[in-house]
């Protein structure tokens, strides 16, 4: 969503406190890019929920059947899955 266009002009990132997002070079990425970071404190589930529920759907849905050979595949088709399919067909209330 970064670098696609016609980007909103608020983006917020949410995750869990992993290695990787608390990462320096991540959390200096965010802020290059002019992404908020939240993070749900440890110990809390709910935060974090509906993307966890995305995530479990596109590695079960799709990633699991699929073979992509580069970073670049994965992107395009990840962004089919959740632009396409997940999206359209499985709206949130949140």
């Amino acid at each position: 969503t970064v670098w696609c266009p016609g980007r909103p002009v608020a983006l917020l990132q949410h995750s869990d406190q992993g290695s990787q997002y608390t990462s320096e070079h991540f959390q200096k990425l965010l802020d290059e890019q002019g992404v908020t970071c939240r993070m749900s404190q440890a110990g809390e589930v709910w935060g974090s929920s509906v993307m966890e529920s995305i995530f479990s759907s596109l590695k079960t849905e799709r990633t699991a059947s699929k073979f992509c050979r580069t970073r670049g595949q994965v992107r395009t088709d990840a962004f089919d899955y959740i632009g396409c399919l997940y999206n359209p067909t499985r709206r949130h209330s949140t």
